[in-house]
Order: C-alpha cells, then sequence, then structure tokens
C-alpha cells in the first residue's frame, strides 16, 4: 500500500491562500458581470438597441414619428398609469424608443393609488379623456397643454360582417402618441366652433363628433353668433350643422364679415331641413356655388354598387378626387355612407374668384324624390341625377382673403357610430377640416398595426419545407466532400 503523505502547515496555507484567492477573483468576476449586464441593459433601454421580432412590428418607429422627434423644439414627460405587474409590455417598449430617438422625450411609470395627485392636476374635458389606470398621459410645461390616452385610444375596430360585430382591426399606440406630442407642444391648435341657436343639431347628437374632432387636436366649442362669451375669428372653423331656423340681419351680417376676412364653414343640410324657406342661409350657401334641391337622392335599382344592402336610399357615394380625398383614393379608404341625402346641382364653370368641386357623387341613374307618404319608386317628373352628394368651395373675397367651405346633403355622415366604424368616414371628416383650416395633416397618415397574427397559409410554411428538403441534402454534399477528400 502506498503510504498517505501528511500536508504540511505551509502546505495548507498556501492552498488556502490560493482558494481564498480563487474565491476573491470569481467574486469580481461575477461583480463585473453584474454590473456589465446591468450598464447593458441601460444602455440597451436608453438607446433602443433592442430588435423588435413581433409580427406586426409594434414597437418599430415610423419615419413620420422620428421625422416629428426630430424637429421638437418642447420637452414633453409621459406619464405611463399602470400598476406593478399590470403593464402593457409592448407599449413601454415603445416608450423607451421614443426616449431614445429625442432628448426631449422622458417618460416614467406612476401608480393612481400611490400618486393620486395626477387626477387633479390632468384632469380630462370629457369622459373620454378622464384619467383612469392603463392610461397615458403626455405633457409639455411649456404650452401647459397635455392629452389624456386611454386604451380606446389605442384600438382601431372594424366590423365582422360574418359575425355581426365590431372587433378589434388595428393597433394604434404609434399614431396616438406622436399625435398626442404634436398636439402638446404646437405654438395654437385650431378651433371647432360648432354654431347654436337656430335649430341645429345640438351637443347631444354631435358628441361623437365633437370628441373624433378633439381627439384629433382641435378644440370644441358649442357657441351663439349673440353671446359675447366666445368671439368667432376667422381662424376658427365653423361647423353650420342643418339650421332650422333662418339668420337675422345681425347675424347675417356676422357671418358675412367672418367670411369676409377668410372664414371658412362646414355646412350639413339634410333633405327635411326647410332651407327654400330660410333666405338668408340659402343665401349664404349660394355665395359659394352651393344650390341645393329638393327631394332626396334615390339610387337606382341598376347600379347596385351605389346603394347599401338593398336599401336604396342609404348611398355609398363615388368620391371624386380633390385635395380633400386624393390621399383617401390613393389609398383605397375612400368608402363612405349616406343615409336621406339631398342632392346639390353640379357645379358650373369656375370664376376667378369662386371655384367649386364636386365632392361626392351619385350614380348617373340616381333621382330626387319629395316623400309625401308615397313610395320611393321613379315617378314621372322626378328630377334625374347625377347629383352632387358633397360640394367643396374656394372663394377669394373682396378683401382679398380666401374662405373654403363644404356642403354635405346628410348629418349621418357626421353623427353615426355605425358608419364611423363600418367606413372610412372619420378619416374624411379630418380631411374636410384640414382643408377648411389649410392646415397640415392631424393624423400624419401613420398606419396602425396589425392587431391579431395572420391565420397559417401554404405560403407561410413553404421557406420551412425549403430547408427542411435541403437540409439532409446539405449534409449529404457536405459528406461527399470530405470522401472524396480522403479518397
Amino acid at each position: 500500500m502506498r503510504k498517505r503523505t501528511q500536508e504540511t502547515p505551509e502546505n495548507r496555507q498556501k492552498r488556502r491562500r490560493s482558494l481564498g484567492t480563487a474565491a476573491a477573483l470569481l467574486a469580481v468576476l461575477l461583480a463585473v458581470l453584474t454590473g456589465i449586464n446591468l450598464l447593458c441593459g441601460e444602455l440597451e433601454r436608453r438607446n433602443s438597441w433592442r430588435v423588435d421580432c413581433s409580427f406586426n412590428a409594434l414597437t418599430t418607429q415610423s419615419e413620420t414619428t422620428l421625422a416629428v422627434l426630430e424637429g421638437l423644439t418642447r420637452p414633453v414627460h409621459i406619464y405611463a398609469v399602470y400598476a406593478r405587474g399590470e403593464e402593457d409590455q409592448p407599449l413601454l417598449e415603445l416608450l423607451n424608443r421614443y426616449a431614445a430617438a429625442s432628448p426631449l422625450v422622458t417618460w416614467e411609470q406612476t401608480d393612481l393609488s400611490l400618486n393620486p395627485s395626477l387626477l387633479t392636476r390632468y384632469r380630462g374635458s370629457t369622459a373620454d379623456s378622464a384619467l383612469s389606470t392603463d392610461s397615458l398621459i403626455v405633457t409639455c410645461e411649456e404650452t401647459g397643454r397635455f392629452k389624456v390616452l386611454s386604451y380606446t385610444d389605442f384600438i382601431a375596430l372594424g366590423v365582422n360582417y360574418d359575425e355581426g360585430a365590431y372587433e378589434i382591426a388595428g393597433l394604434k399606440y404609434e399614431s396616438s402618441i406622436t399625435s398626442a406630442i404634436r398636439y402638446v407642444t404646437r405654438d395654437t391648435i385650431p378651433r371647432a366652433m360648432i354654431l347654436q341657436g337656430h335649430g341645429e343639431m345640438d351637443e347631444g347628437s354631435t358628441g361623437l363628433l365633437a370628441s373624433l374632432l378633439a381627439s384629433n387636436s382641435y378644440d370644441v366649442a358649442y357657441f351663439t353668433l349673440n353671446t359675447t362669451e366666445t368671439e368667432l375669428t376667422p381662424d376658427d372653423l365653423l361647423l353650420v350643422l342643418s339650421p332650422q331656423r333662418d339668420l337675422n340681419a345681425d347675424e347675417m351680417a356676422a357671418l358675412t364679415d367672418f367670411t369676409a376676412h377668410g372664414g371658412s364653414i362646414l355646412f350639413t343640410c339634410d333633405y327635411t331641413d326647410p332651407i327654400f324657406a330660410m333666405p338668408n342661409w340659402l343665401s349664404l350657401l349660394r355665395s359659394y356655388g352651393f344650390l341645393p334641391q329638393e327631394g332626396v337622392v334615390i339610387a337606382s335599382q341598376e347600379e347596385k354598387n351605389t346603394y347599401y344592402s338593398g336599401n336604396r336610399m342609404y348611398l355609398i357615394p363615388i368620391v371624386q378626387r380633390t385635395e380633400i380625398t386624393a390621399d383617401l383614393v390613393d389609398a383605397h379608404t375612400d368608402t363612405l355612407l349616406l343615409v336621406g341625402c339631398r342632392g346639390f346641382a353640379l357645379p358650373q364653370e369656375s370664376d376667378r374668384s369662386l371655384t367649386t368641386e364636386t365632392l361626392l357623387l351619385s350614380g348617373a341613374r340616381a333621382y330626387a324624390r319629395r316623400l309625401d307618404g308615397r313610395s320611393i319608386e321613379q315617378q314621372e317628373g322626378d328630377e334625374m341625377g347625377p347629383f352632387a352628394l358633397a360640394l367643396q368651395a374656394r372663394r377669394i373675397t373682396a378683401e382679398g382673403y380666401i374662405s373654403r367651405a363644404v356642403v354635405l346633403g346628410s348629418s349621418s355622415l357626421l353623427t353615426s357610430a355605425d358608419i364611423y366604424a363600418m367606413t372610412d368616414t372619420q378619416a374624411f371628416i379630418i380631411r374636410i377640416a384640414e382643408f377648411l383650416l389649410d392646415t397640415e395633416p392631424a393624423d400624419l397618415g401613420i398606419v396602425a398595426k396589425t392587431a391579431l397574427r395572420p391565420g397559417l397559409s401554404a405560403r407561410s410554411v413553404t421557406l420551412g419545407v425549403i430547408l427542411t428538403a435541403a437540409l439532409p441534402f446539405l449534409v449529404a454534399l457536405a459528406a461527399m466532400l470530405v470522401l472524396r477528400r480522403r479518397q
């Protein structure tokens, strides 16, 4: 048997020193690796180095957003109101990218239960903008403005015709946040002034329109021409929505002065409105080349693509390519629906001071019927189309200003939630407002990201099949090359 060598005290001390040195080096190495990991994580967060590999590229920013962030001149701070453990991780990752793209954008996560003062500091002006959990607050101290974005601001709804219900069609994180940043940092905010006092549609019936305008960075106010509390200026957008009573002389003078100095108006004129009994309103319409016709426009049965679901009073207009609709037509997002629409005479040749264009057109075989209890079927004497269902105009006033106007033959386009969801009406309305105020687009054309992962198809597995078949072939080829060298 081999005799066991007894370890000397000197060797034992050397071994202990080496073990201590190894443990210290290991501890230092772990500390260094932990520090590098934390540093890389912080650098990744600050500089947004993480690659977006999601199927819908939800956290990838568009060139439009990057251009907006590059042009920022005022600091923006964003509060992400989410409780710990209940965060929307893709949204927070997107906020990291905003902060990385501009030093003027900062954000923090906060909980309402820990920071209740936010409820009083950032109280929304409407129910839709009221602060709650799962919200973002986009703020700018220099302008004093803020924008509350809730979950509903981040989704785009569509109609599932098979199920007969609404469903989430897209996610608008980037579009909503970028628009909010532009809103809070702009020098001035356009106002949309909804006229009252003549039997027009009131706040209850126009709430949907007011919410749409507010969500697109417009200040919305209801007013009357006889009040001094809210003064109408030529920089405002005036909305005259289906009045039932005429203007008096003072009101007519006020609107004449408003348009003479470049004020712009959006009219609606339903077929039930007594427009021919209101000479002042009629005169104002005619000053823009808008000539309303009597009766309601009925689509011809033969023109199937001009009405919806068999109801020939539900018109699908032919959208004309104009300054308002050019980008909608190009993007094929120009589906609209008009319920019970009045027609207008097609515009005549323009002159130097007035240009009137057809915005929406009926089918060529449509006709106008006066609904007096009889059938909507065509009768002898009914005026034949095509009719202009909406018109736009630009008029140079005697004072040298440019006044713009748009008239719609149906107010349903502005007030129906179903039409908003089923068609491209919302984008159309915003384009009208931008035309009338001669401003750049508010939504910036940022496309919503796909909400649902697309289903598998034959094309989805093509690459996998090719790789599966190619792998054995490549292995066999490599083996043949090796065997040939050995031989």
